[in-house]
């Protein structure tokens, strides 16, 4: 059964409870946020090993790096079918990921005039916002995570929803959502003026 609106509802000791499925967007929601905010945790351990103190990342105030959110998206919606095929997999998450980080840079650049990262001194990089390196290391990322990183979260999301009422888990997706939606918000007006 598709995860599309699907509700169930049970009754026992006269308490009638309500079981559902979150709607795919939903579901999708809750992806982003978890490896938006698995993606902040690795810029901010990779940033206090580089630079041996704590140093703020992302664009959020939050703990959030939604360019990490996105990419586990698109590699979800897009790239799950490549799961048998890594070569594939590799070549066009490489070739992809590529072009959505160089778009992101370009755009975050001409927004705020600020850069968020900078590959001018790493091989073979195009105007500091793409490297092969970088390039090579989406393709293995993506490897790992369709194969991997991703089934291992969605059984653990899964389980943990099994938990939850239907009720609440709506509750608790339009709360995250209100707050990701004032977090960018602020951020926005805040490097906007900055």
């Amino acid at each position: 059964m598709d995860n599309n609106d699907f509700l169930n509802v049970t009754t026992n000791d006269n308490i009638r409870t309500v079981k559902g499925k979150l709607p795919r967007f939903h579901l999708y929601f809750l992806y982003f946020l978890t490896f938006a905010i698995i993606g902040w945790i690795l810029e901010t351990l990779f940033s206090f090993y580089s630079l041996g103190h704590f140093t703020k990342r992302g664009f959020l105030f939050g703990p959030l790096c939604p360019i990490y959110g996105w990419g586990a998206l698109i590699l979800i919606i897009f790239f799950s079918t490549y799961r048998k095929h890594n070569l594939k997999l590799f070549f066009y998450s490489a070739i992809i990921f590529s072009i959505f980080e160089y778009i992101v840079s370009f755009a975050m650049e001409a927004m705020f005039s600020l850069k968020w990262w900078d590959y001018t001194k790493e091989f073979m990089n195009l105007n500091g916002r793409i490297s092969i390196f970088y390039s090579f290391a989406w393709g293995i990322i993506a490897i790992l995570f369709i194969n991997l990183i991703y089934p291992f979260f969605k059984k653990k999301i899964n389980i943990l929803l099994s938990k939850i009422p239907y009720n609440i888990q709506l509750f608790v997706i339009y709360i995250l959502g209100i707050l990701f939606l004032t977090d960018t918000i602020l951020s926005c007006i805040k490097y906007l003026i900055w």
